[in-house]
């Protein structure tokens, strides 16, 4: 569910009893905001039995969590090791033998850029700032144009297609496919795009059956095996690309280069980073302007194309929150916290809340602080491939709008609905009907 633009008032506080707010049951994460708006104002720090968690809601506590990695560290590798396998528990030993013979050739990624606090994530984090700076990713622009031009010519004659399939799943695959360094090769790509949907999706923590984890996982063992093979030839024939990058960079405090494992563990964060986050925001984006057909026609001014962006971003992050882990015994906002306790923290939560953003809830174009948004998280780990996908998003709805109007949710196929996902929150699906231009 998103919203319209509407001219609007602060809003009351829901009245629901918080002994019934579930933020990870599936209903709650498709449409969390009336939980948002509850906890944020009468327990914005609150301990969810369900995932063991104490979730945090509010711009100002997220903010002081998220500059503080002393107290509040991204060790969190083993906070969600273990969710979305309760199928494991009902499996026949048969089952869980294939499930285990097939895990076992899983190379195990060490933490590296989003699991760790500086020192270390600095050091790997510098490795891959400068592929992602303003300036590198304002030179791509000719080549993501021509990316974005190049899908909208298949399906412009169409007036109806699905949207995320057609246009913004493949876009930002293709881009960070073409940036990592993945052969173009039909066969390669393919198998590459499907193996990367898996990746991504096992961010999600959706509970799957026993056949669809171990497709997953398969996916998992084989991508890995393509990267790492990819990386040695990188090694042998250097190119100018991230698997490039990554294969012949070397840590300078250890003076050694980066082992296979870390090179994967950074590859599959870029994954995600590059691809799925985009991805959602194009969707919700095009969400949005279906539902304020006015702003369609406003879009032509490229400084309210990037306002448009910050507030898609601000109000359907793509990214819904991550954990941190609290390092010594504390308290946030005048809530007690022990050392070991686990906080969720919840950007989509924080960046409706009204303290921080007046009318919340409505797509303001205008909004002078849209920026401040948390989509990319704050502080050291403020997602590196943020200027990236802001180009992809600034780039591509004006191209989408400019050879396109009269958009419109194509309602023979009911209204487009979030996947219920604990981390990631995006639209599988957004059919829509329009006219050419």
């Amino acid at each position: 569910m998103t919203v319209e633009s509407t001219m609007s008032t602060a809003v009351k506080t829901p009245d629901i009893d918080l002994d019934d707010i579930n933020l990870f049951e599936p209903s709650t994460l498709i449409d969390p905001w009336d939980a948002y708006h509850k906890l944020r104002d009468d327990a914005p720090v609150f301990y969810q039995e369900a995932m063991n968690s104490h979730v945090v809601t509010r711009y100002d506590l997220l903010i002081q969590v998220l500059r503080d990695t002393e107290t509040f560290s991204s060790k969190f590798d083993n906070v969600l090791g273990a969710a979305g396998f309760q199928f494991l528990e009902s499996a026949t030993e048969e089952e869980q033998a294939k499930f285990m013979a097939i895990a076992q050739q899983m190379v195990l990624p060490p933490p590296t850029m989003l699991t760790l606090d500086p020192p270390e994530h600095t050091s790997y984090r510098s490795l891959v700032n400068r592929v992602f700076t303003a300036g590198n990713v304002r030179k791509m622009e000719p080549y993501i144009t021509e990316v974005i031009e190049e899908t909208i010519d298949t399906f412009i004659d169409e007036g109806k297609i699905d949207y995320m399939e057609r246009f913004a799943f493949p876009v930002p695959l293709r881009i960070i496919a073409d940036r990592l360094g993945i052969p173009d090769g039909e066969e390669e790509r393919k198998f590459f795009n499907i193996a990367a949907t898996h990746a991504a999706g096992a961010l999600r923590l959706t509970q799957l059956t026993l056949e669809e984890s171990m497709v997953r996982m398969q996916y998992g063992v084989d991508l890995q095996k393509f990267l790492i093979d990819t990386a040695n030839k990188r090694r042998k024939d250097p190119k100018d690309d991230m698997i490039t990058i990554l294969a012949t960079a070397r840590l300078e405090e250890e003076d050694r280069p980066l082992t296979d494992p870390e090179i994967i563990s950074i590859l599959n964060q870029f994954l995600v980073a590059g691809h799925e986050t985009t991805t959602s925001t194009f969707g919700w984006g095009m969400l949005l302007l279906c539902k304020n057909p006015e702003v369609q026609e406003q879009l032509t001014d490229k400084k309210l194309v990037r306002s448009f962006v910050e507030e898609t971003l601000r109000l359907e992050a793509p990214v819904q929150g991550l954990p941190r882990v609290v390092t010594k015994d504390t308290e946030l906002g005048g809530y007690p916290l022990k050392a070991g306790d686990v906080l969720m923290l919840r950007y989509g939560a924080a960046n409706r809340d009204e303290r921080q953003f007046e009318c919340p809830n409505d797509l303001d174009i205008h909004r002078k602080n849209a920026g401040s948004q948390l989509a990319f998280g704050s502080g050291v780990h403020h997602c590196v491939g943020a200027p990236l996908a802001r180009q992809e998003l600034n780039l591509g709805f004006p191209a989408l709008l400019a050879r396109m109007k009269n958009i419109r949710i194509d309602e023979a196929h009911g209204e487009p609905m979030a996947e219920p996902s604990i981390i990631l929150r995006g639209l599988p699906h957004l059919h829509i009907t329009f006219d050419r231009r």
